[in-house]
């Protein structure tokens, strides 16, 4: 079991690759906190994991209120007492609007969940960890979009780029100047999510920039918990400030 008794914080666990890693997480010995905004869902991934025999708790949270994501780290520290993982896994797409056709509210709530999100969930577990010996680990789930420039639009490539700044200047910060805190992100390609429902009027210009991307599959939710459980746990103990991108050979070509 190579979480065990560690402490498993997870965004966006009521549905898709959150609700994969919280399942798999709490196999691998975690105590699970399951966060989304959706109460039903969050009702769902963790009655899941305690029929399996495994042990987790579910908050409601907007990522993007302060208030609300403090009130998520206080909940894991209350009932477990400790902090081992933090996985920033909450994000939306936008509707492919290139910069010029992009609105002020569009913008500020992609960035809001995307990548304000994160870095206050970051904030409120570096807090935390680095009163740990062990310190922790966070893992962001950052996308191709923070690779390339037409995987998404702008408001969508600039979160998921900024996702993987501060998931290096975390590593750079905390691991290499102390701290024991390791920060790693996974870009991933095309999953079989409800991620894409928020793209309700994809913009015409934001998808023949896009063009043929060559996606080669669609992954299981569960191929990208996998990556999610190496960066959380002991096995790649030496990984610190990395993008691991797991899109099937997507951007290989």
């Amino acid at each position: 079991m190579k979480l065990k008794n560690k402490v498993a914080v997870v965004t966006g666990a009521g549905s898709g690759m959150g609700k994969a890693m919280a399942n798999l997480f709490a196999k691998e010995g975690a105590k699970v906190v399951a966060a989304d905004i959706n109460q039903a869902g969050i009702d769902g991934t963790v009655s899941e994991i305690k029929k399996n025999g495994g042990e987790a708790l579910g908050i409601k949270v907007d990522v993007t209120k302060n208030d609300e994501v403090k009130k998520m780290i206080d909940a894991a520290i209350a009932a477990y007492g400790s902090l081992d993982i933090l996985v920033n896994n909450a994000g939306i797409m936008d509707n492919v609007e290139p910069v010029g056709n992009l609105s002020d509210e569009q913008w500020d709530r992609v960035l809001g969940i995307n990548l304000k999100g994160p870095f206050l969930a970051c904030r409120a577990a570096v807090g935390i960890m680095l009163k740990q010996k062990n310190g922790g680990v966070i893992v962001n789930n950052a996308s191709v979009g923070g690779l390339f420039g037409a995987r998404g639009g702008a408001a969508y490539v600039v979160s998921k780029h900024g996702l993987v700044g501060l998931t290096k200047n975390i590593a750079s910060t905390y691991g290499r100047q102390g701290g024991n805190i390791r920060a790693n992100c996974i870009a991933t390609g095309a999953v079989n999510t409800n991620i894409g429902s928020a793209m309700t009027h994809p913009d015409a210009l934001g998808l023949a920039a896009m063009g043929d991307t060559g996606a080669m599959k669609t992954a299981d939710p569960m191929e990208i918990a996998r990556v999610a459980l190496f960066l959380a746990s002991d096995d790649s103990s030496f990984v610190n400030g990395a993008t691991v991108t797991a899109d099937g050979g997507w951007t290989a070509r």
